[in-house]
């Protein structure tokens, strides 16, 4: 794993939501956002390139009946 900044270290700093969204690359936004809209499933493959994510390769959305 390297060392050093990331993109989301702004994130790890108190600030408000509107400055914490200000300093995420909207590919993690856009990842973030894609969690919460499924609720439940798995991701299997998650690509990262240059410190970002760039594709999940396999989502299964799974359905829960309880």
């Amino acid at each position: 794993m390297a060392t050093g900044a990331t993109n989301l270290d702004g994130a790890l700093v108190r600030r408000t939501p509107e400055q914490a969204k200000a300093d995420l690359h909207p590919a993690w936004i856009r990842l973030m956002r894609y969690c919460a809209e499924l609720g439940h499933g798995e991701i299997d493959k998650l690509k990262i390139q240059d410190g970002l994510p760039i594709m999940a390769d396999m989502i299964r959305e799974k359905v829960k009946f309880t």
